[in-house]
């Protein structure tokens, strides 16, 4: 597989406000198939219906392993309110994968684990710098534009954010 590198120093293209929710897994026991198999793949279905749906205020994600045990995604939202909308909506993917994951549950007792984390971030409250690398974080959610348009140190790019 080739990566493209984009050359020199970026940073993301992001404007305004957006959100970073994280959400994973915990395989408990790896042989309690039945518990964790549905929870782990439903989360490929609701990243595709939502790569799709461009109106949803998804920009991207980042899949990412902890360990052999726990799995992870860092997903970049433009607002909170979009988020929970899409979490909200019974003709979607994530409302029938957390009942059916809920219902497993309370039957497994343990067996398998699960969390998220959200995080609501004002406009020039974040910054990012990416040094000859592919798409990455939420410059691959947003894209890159060089970092001189907003700043050469994290301190500037943060003042820039906020004038």
């Amino acid at each position: 597989m080739s990566v493209q590198l984009i050359p020199g120093r970026n940073t993301a293209a992001a404007e305004g406000e957006i959100v970073v929710f994280h959400i994973g897994m915990r395989i408990n026991r790896l042989r309690a198939l039945r518990e964790w198999l549905p929870a782990f793949m439903a989360m490929p279905r609701m990243l595709r219906e939502l790569s799709q749906d461009k109106g949803s205020g998804f920009l991207g994600y980042r899949l990412l392993l902890g360990s052999p045990r726990l799995f992870y995604v860092v997903q970049y939202w433009s607002t909170k309110e979009q988020l929970i909308a899409y979490a909200s909506q019974q003709d979607k993917q994530h409302r029938p994968a957390w009942a059916e994951f809920n219902r497993r549950a309370r039957a497994g007792k343990g067996r398998v684990g699960i969390w998220h984390e959200t995080y609501a971030v004002p406009a020039g409250s974040y910054e990012s710098v990416y040094v000859d690398m592919p798409a990455f974080g939420l410059g691959a959610a947003t894209g890159v534009v060089p970092v001189g348009r907003r700043g050469e140190s994290a301190a500037e790019r943060l003042a820039a954010a906020e004038g």
